[in-house]
This record gives structure tokens, C-alpha cells and sequence, in this order.
């Protein structure tokens, strides 16, 4: 990333603007208790999950919520729901797959779900996938209104998970389109979409409205915003004139000390952000 304004220091946080943490990234450098209070000595008041708590007893659960109010942290997201909505086999349990994964969730206070296409089915059309996905969430949709969830959509890159369907977040933004119900947006991971797509400002200016969560991380190798290609703050100040104003996560794996990075991170996003409201 390009410095914002050199010498400058970082600005405070844009008002209702929220940072969140893919803690799975920080996995390899200590506990999930550890990174917990790391993700909170840098600021930060919500982690996102992969599934983690979905292993969590009763006991461990509990144990888990009162360390994360202690520390002023809730979980925004999380994944973890197997099979894919892109799947023609999976169609007909997919609600209630849905719903029993909606309400473990619920147990962590977690009101957002990250959903999968999950492996493209041989011998079909892209067509017929994508046709397949809009069935699904359509009656996907009925059972996140009875639960009071929400959910987004998130493609996978090709060189990350070769077999995977849904690969661009052109395809998602065409799904949400079709689907057309509130609870359902998308999760624009601008690591992944850069991977094997690029073009990453025009598509997110052109959909805005239907982005639900957006992920952080610089191409190649998955580090911090200025260790690679993305211009990120040119993103960041997008976000700000398009005003954005949901969750932005970070999902990288950082390069030096991890509550200086993820410090960092967050304070050169919400001022770029800033300067273009």
C-alpha cells in the first residue's frame, strides 16, 4: 500500500465503521485464547470463524463467550457449512442443513454465515451450477428470515481450490441478483478475486449495494495490504466514496509482530477510508 500522506499519522476510526479479524490466520502463532487478545490489544472488536466453535462443548462454549466479552470482542462471521448450495444432490436437505448450522452459530452470537458453492458436479453446465445455487438459496432465504441470519456468498480462487465452482465474484453478484432477498449478499475477497480475475475496483463500484462482508489480504502470499500487488488504498478510498459501511476483515498472515500489524492494517484502512466520505 502506498503511504496515505507521508509523516502522517493514522486518523481515528470512521464512525460506525466496523474491522473485523479472520482469526484462523493467526492459528500458527499462538492459541485461540492468545489471539483473541492479541486481535483486541490491536483494536479490533470482532473475529470471524471457520467453523471452530461448531467443535466447542457446552463447557468450552461458555468458557469462550466469557473470554471474548471480557475482552469487548463478538464473532461478525462465520463458515462451516457442508454441502455446497451449488450442489443438485444437496438441494433438497440444504434448508435444513442451513438451519441447524444457522442455529450453532447462534450459539456463539454469531448472526452471519459464509456460504460455499462447494466442487463443481462433472458433466455440468455452468449454466445448469449456477441455476442449481439460485433453486437453493432461494429456499435458503425462507429458512435465514426464520432464523433472523443473514449470509454471504464467497468465492474461492481456482490456484487455492482447484475443484471449486464458484470462482469470481461475478458469479456471485449474478446469483444474489436472481435470488433477491436481503439476507443474502456477497463476501467480496479481494485476495482471492485478484488471484485469477483482477479488475477489482469496477467490479466493486458497479455492485456495491449487494457486497456483504468484504476480506483483506495482499497477492502473493496472503500478508498485510503493501506486501504485494493490490493497491489498497486505492480501494479503501472507493469504499469511502461509495460509503460502504459494512464489515471489512482482515485474512492475512502477518509478516512481523501481530498486534503491530493487524494495528496497523486496520488504522491505514479507516483512514483512507476516511479522507473520501
Amino acid at each position: 500500500m502506498d503511504a496515505i500522506q507521508a509523516g502522517a499519522q493514522p486518523g481515528p476510526a470512521v464512525k460506525d465503521h466496523r474491522f473485523s479479524v479472520m482469526i484462523w490466520t493467526l492459528k500458527s502463532r499462538g492459541s485461540f485464547e492468545q489471539n483473541l487478545e492479541r486481535v483486541a490489544k490491536a483494536g479490533y472488536r470482532y473475529v470471524e470463524l471457520i467453523g471452530e466453535s461448531l467443535r466447542w462443548s457446552d463447557a468450552e462454549t461458555a468458557h469462550m463467550l466469557a473470554r471474548m466479552d471480557a475482552l469487548g470482542i463478538s464473532v461478525d462471521a462465520t463458515s462451516g457449512l457442508v454441502p455446497g448450495f451449488a450442489d443438485p444432490a444437496a438441494t433438497a436437505t440444504y434448508p435444513e442443513k442451513l438451519k441447524e448450522f444457522a442455529q450453532a452459530a447462534q450459539r456463539v452470537r454469531c448472526k452471519r454465515l459464509i456460504l460455499f458453492s462447494g466442487k463443481r458436479v462433472q458433466g455440468m453446465s455452468d449454466q445448469d451450477h449456477q441455476r442449481v445455487s439460485i433453486e437453493t438459496l432461494k429456499r435458503a432465504a425462507d429458512v435465514l428470515e426464520q432464523t433472523g441470519t443473514n449470509a454471504v456468498l464467497e468465492p474461492i480462487d481456482r490456484l487455492e481450490n482447484p475443484p471449486i465452482w464458484m470462482d469470481t465474484v461475478e458469479q456471485a453478484f449474478e446469483i444474489v441478483e436472481a435470488v433477491a432477498s436481503p439476507r443474502i449478499k456477497v463476501l467480496y475477497d479481494l485476495y482471492h478475486e485478484q488471484r485469477t480475475h483482477g479488475n477489482l475496483i469496477e467490479k466493486l463500484q458497479k455492485n456495491i449495494h449487494s457486497v456483504g462482508l468484504i476480506h483483506v489480504a495482499d497477492v502473493p502470499g496472503r500478508h498485510e495490504p503493501g506486501t504485494g500487488e493490490i493497491h489498497y488504498a486505492n480501494i479503501y478510498r472507493k469504499l469511502g466514496e461509495l460509503k460502504y459501511d459494512g464489515m471489512i476483515a482482515m485474512e492475512f498472515y502477518p509478516t512481523g509482530e501481530i498486534v503491530e500489524s493487524l494495528r496497523g492494517a486496520r488504522l491505514e484502512a479507516s483512514q483512507a477510508i476516511q479522507l473520501r466520505r
